[in-house]
């Protein structure tokens, strides 16, 4: 009993050693989209088809959701007839309601110039009094009239030309009538709703045969482009955090397949309720088993030291007011004061106070300073295992 008294408790201890250290924090997540793009009708409806189903990647332009349309399609056909009809009528006027003023106009100015010489030749004949004064009065009225039907005439076939009112309104017919084809063809499109974006339909809301309008939210697609992951961080670790720094993720449903990210954004603001921070993270090459909303575990890379002295924080006490270790001499426990800078996966870097190869103790709270000691060196020194 007495010599196991001399020789002290039994302890373990570990290295001191000198390696490159890199300081991390830790924290959870999920995957999440830039955007996400609820997709809706335009016009009322009942769902005829729908060729996509929860999960699938759909490209620009696949229909999503088809509407009955028997409706919409003779609407369409309609208004298609009615521009037809409009453009018939301006083919008219210019094919045939214009020549027909153009020969009735100059016929209309044959008949004006016989008048005229027959006024002519009559008012010759009252002056040598073979003719009264009714004949010559007559003459002078019909050459009036005739006057008077070339003018009508001539407004008649200016309606016809390029600038007159009856081709300015048959051209509006047919502008209308192709405004109004166009709206029908839009109208019936809308009976099909495509993907705008190419991405991954992430919900459903919808079945063949209901009745859907416009307002209503039927399916949600995330859009294909840049990967974040949305990360809530202790905000006691807010001060090591800036832009750009790099990450090493895993999704918690593949733990052993890392990939890289970047630290892209941190919110200027701190949640009251949780103390955490949200920050967001780049992934520019996501794996292809990255799905939408999943969970992940992030490191961000916050400083690194390049052959630092590592020591196990458990050896450390007082580590965040004035630490200290106990230092293997000889055969007894020493108290020695430390300098500690980074801090990371049960490590910390040792900035002054011990040197490289030196032992201290682990786990070993009842040993006071200046105790004998039976040291044994930990088989695999946490330290040295530890990750670069």
């Amino acid at each position: 009993m007495s010599v196991r008294w001399w020789l002290g408790p039994k302890v373990t201890t570990e290295s001191v050693i000198r390696r490159d250290f890199v300081q991390t924090v830790v924290a959870s997540g999920h995957v999440e989209a830039p955007h996400r793009l609820d997709v809706g009708v335009q016009i009322t409806g009942t769902v005829l088809r729908i060729p996509v189903i929860e999960g699938q990647a759909v490209k620009v332009g696949d229909p999503l959701v088809e509407l009955e349309a028997a409706e919409l399609n003779a609407t369409g056909r309609q208004a298609d007839v009615a521009v037809v009809q409009a453009q018939a009528r301006l083919r008219q006027l210019q094919e045939v309601q214009g020549p027909v003023a153009a020969q009735t106009l100059r016929q209309a100015q044959s008949s004006l110039r016989t008048a005229r010489a027959a006024w002519a030749r009559s008012q010759e004949l009252f002056g040598q009094g073979f003719i009264g004064q009714a004949a010559l009065d007559d003459a002078h009225k019909t050459t009036e009239l005739a006057d008077a039907e070339v003018r009508a005439t001539q407004k008649q076939l200016e309606t016809t030309t390029a600038t007159g009112s009856d081709r300015a309104l048959a051209m509006a017919n047919v502008a209308g009538a192709q405004a109004s084809a166009q709206a029908a063809r839009a109208r019936t499109g809308y009976a099909v709703v495509k993907a705008p974006v190419a991405g991954t339909l992430i919900a459903r809301n919808v079945e063949v045969g209901d009745a859907v309008q416009p307002g209503k939210v039927l399916m949600t697609l995330s859009p294909q482009g840049r990967t974040q992951l949305i990360v809530a961080i202790d905000e006691k670790n807010l001060a090591l955090l800036a832009l750009g720094q790099a990450a090493l993720v895993s999704a918690d449903a593949y733990p052993t397949q890392r990939f890289a990210a970047t630290l892209a954004y941190i919110n200027p603001g701190v949640n009251a309720t949780t103390g955490a921070v949200e920050v967001k993270l780049d992934v520019a090459a996501p794996p292809a088993v990255l799905k939408q909303d999943m969970t992940v575990s992030v490191d961000i890379e916050v400083a690194r030291r390049a052959q630092a002295l590592i020591v196990p924080l458990s050896a450390v006490r007082d580590a965040d007011t004035a630490p200290w270790v106990l230092r293997l001499e000889g055969r007894q426990a020493v108290r020695r004061s430390v300098q500690l800078g980074l801090r990371s996966g049960g490590l910390a870097e040792v900035r002054g106070g011990l040197a490289e190869g030196d032992a201290v103790l682990v786990g070993s709270a009842a040993v006071e300073s200046g105790a004998r000691v039976q040291a044994t060196l930990a088989a695999a020194s946490s330290a040295s295992a530890a990750p670069k």
